[in-house]
């Protein structure tokens, strides 16, 4: 079950306030519904702690074996007398490394949990929010660039959460408990020399940082480019092959990938300054370090253990220093690879449910718009006060020309998008009043254009009711006439269908929307122009499937071949967005108006492509009559 705690909160982020956006990515680190994670992240904490206190035993150890060795050692009076000798000391420096090691793997271990408990919230989250979002969002959306987005955002906020908790404050300890030691232990002088050499440092990776990022954005922006023109590519292979354009698919595939080859290189140039720069300022800051305690211990103001533990100290506080550097790089590099995600959550719905919307309650059906005005962009508007109704349980028809405006009524019956005004009802109820799941669970659609998950059949057809048994998928694929056809193949019900169903013809995919539509069994049924893609004899079988499955719902048809019309309670003609004719199929022709006129157009076609037919049957069966004739001579 989902942290609908987490889930439900706003996520922001501005690549320029990593402040801000550890503060939205505190609630997954924190988890309010997961005590068990935030007992984790507790004893995480403290075992980060304890390997910093044991981490600065370590060159204690090794300041008094090298004393111990040399004959100089002298230790604090609440030092065991045991740890005197020079072995000894040597055991104790080893075992203190080996124990500040354990403590690090028991931090990460512990922690592994948390981060991808992050990942995964997040991530779910992004997945829910696409799916919230309108279908214009998705009408414009690159799915190459999209995915690439989520995939290098959930990774990036991996990368924030684990470095924030596991090593930006222990590091920080680091360095106050080091210059509070060099302060007492050797004087102001090395204080002052740590604190400017850690100082100059961080300004150094933050400015160098800060210029990579735009490097880094730009890389990125190519790889998105690259996987967006591959994606697309390959989505279309056989568009592709219908041109032979598949050199001109690879040069412009490549043309992305050398962009991205220029920006990888200077990605990878640009940290070599860095790194460069990082190590310059730390070996001065080192190397004055050094020579105040050689100088010092030639005037016999320290020991050779003093010596070695200057050294010793620095070399373990390069380790924290470069990579707070890292640190800060990777968290910089987090935020510009999850600034596109936590902007793809900021972009709200077009369509939401109102705060008073309640279920839709279902009693019989009925449909009705009343004086609809809508338009996808205000200077062209689509449909112009269009009133009429689908009493319940009866058919009722949209046909007319291209662009009339015939599928945009079903997106707006399935509140796809809001109207401008007017009212759009269900058994009374405005849409809009109405939450957006009960409508949509109300309305069944098989449209023109099936597309299948690239899964089984069976998943398929149980896409309409995911709880329904192997009984009722079977029944419902026997109802829509391609309970044969499966049970003939190999694998019957677990055939893959391939990519958007490709491996399926068009009638079959139909077939499946049918079914998938009978096992959802919903009181309203919207036919999307579900056969004009279909030959003829091929539209007459999956119209006899139509007829049956719309038999007793509300039924609205939107139709281009006027041949699946005919038997319609009434038939709406729309022109330019307005409802030019309305009647019955017989009423209408006889008027002899723009459905009529429609009507001999289509039929003329009709009887064009039968005859072409027949004379190609006629020449193909005289071909085999000629070649079967023996000749006579």
């Amino acid at each position: 079950m989902k942290d609908e705690n987490v889930a439900g909160k706003k996520v922001s982020a501005d690549a320029g306030n990593p402040i801000g956006t550890l503060r939205n990515l505190w609630p997954y680190m924190w988890p309010s519904a997961r005590p068990d994670l935030k007992a984790r992240v507790v004893w995480a904490t403290g075992y980060l702690v304890l390997s910093k206190l044991v981490l600065i035993l370590v060159p204690y150890f090794f300041k008094w074996a090298t004393d111990a060795l040399n004959g100089s050692l002298e230790l604090p009076g609440f030092v065991p007398q045991i740890l005197l000798g020079g072995v000894a000391l040597v055991v104790a420096y080893n075992v203190a490394r080996i124990v500040q090691w354990g403590f690090n793997q028991l931090r990460d271990a512990l922690f592994a949990s948390v981060g991808q408990y992050a990942v995964r919230q997040l991530a779910f989250k992004t997945f829910v929010h696409m799916h919230r979002l309108s279908l214009r969002f998705h009408l414009e959306r690159r799915t190459g660039g999209l995915s690439r987005i989520i995939e290098r955002g959930t990774k990036g906020i991996e990368t924030i959460v684990r470095f924030t908790i596991l090593n930006t404050v222990p590091t920080l300890l680091e360095f106050a408990l080091v210059a509070v030691i060099f302060a007492f232990a050797f004087g102001f002088s090395y204080f002052l020399v740590t604190a400017l050499t850690v100082l100059v440092y961080i300004w150094f990776t933050v400015k160098a940082s800060d210029w990579r990022i735009g490097i880094r954005r730009a890389m990125n922006d190519s790889d998105t480019e690259a996987n967006t023109k591959a994606i697309d590519s390959l989505l279309n292979f056989e568009t592709v092959k219908y041109f032979g354009n598949e050199a001109m698919e690879a040069e412009r595939f490549d043309q992305s990938m050398e962009r991205y080859e220029r920006s990888a290189t200077q990605v990878w140039t640009s940290l070599g300054w860095l790194n460069f720069g990082q190590g310059l300022i730390f070996g001065i800051g080192m190397t004055i370090m050094m020579v105040l305690s050689a100088l010092a211990l030639s005037r016999g103001e320290q020991t050779i253990g003093d010596f070695v533990f200057v050294n010793a100290m620095l070399m373990q506080l390069s380790v924290p220093l470069n990579f707070i550097g890292f640190v800060y790089r990777e968290i910089r590099q987090g935020l510009t690879d999850i600034e596109q995600m936590f902007d793809l959550l900021e972009v709200g719905p077009e369509v939401e449910d109102a705060e008073h919307a309640r279920p839709l309650a279902i009693d019989r059906g009925a449909i009705r718009f009343d004086n609809v005005h809508f338009a996808y962009d205000p200077q062209r508007p689509i449909l112009k006060g269009i009133s009429f109704q689908v009493p319940a349980g009866k058919t009722v028809a949209i046909v007319g020309p291209s662009g009339a405006g015939k599928s945009t009524i079903s997106r707006l019956l399935y509140r796809f998008y809001d109207i401008q005004s007017g009212a759009i009802t269900v058994d009374g109820e405005d849409v809009r009043e109405v939450t957006q799941a009960s409508l949509r669970a109300a309305i069944g659609m098989v449209p023109q254009d099936t597309v299948l998950f690239n899964d089984t059949i069976a998943y398929n057809i149980r896409y309409g009711r995911p709880s329904a048994g192997r009984e009722e998928v079977v029944r419902a694929a026997e109802l829509a006439q391609i309970g044969p056809l499966i049970a003939s193949l190999p694998h019957g019900y677990e055939t893959m269908v391939g990519e958007r169903g490709l491996k399926l013809s068009g009638g079959e995919k139909q077939r499946v929307a049918i079914a998938r539509t009978l096992l959802k069994a919903p009181p309203i049924l919207i036919l999307d122009e579900a056969t004009s893609a279909l030959d003829t004899a091929t539209e007459q079988e999956i119209q006899a499937s139509l007829d049956f499955v719309s038999k007793g719902r509300t039924t609205l048809v939107i139709a281009h071949r006027l041949s699946t019309v005919i038997s319609a309670d009434e038939i709406i003609v729309l022109q330019d967005g307005h409802i030019a004719e309305r009647g019955t199929h017989s009423a209408l022709i006889v008027k002899g108006g723009l459905y009529a006129a429609m009507w001999d157009r289509q039929r003329e076609a009709i009887e064009a492509e039968e005859k072409l037919n027949k004379v190609r049957e006629e020449d193909e069966m005289g071909i085999v009559v000629r070649r079967r004739t023996p000749e006579v001579t």
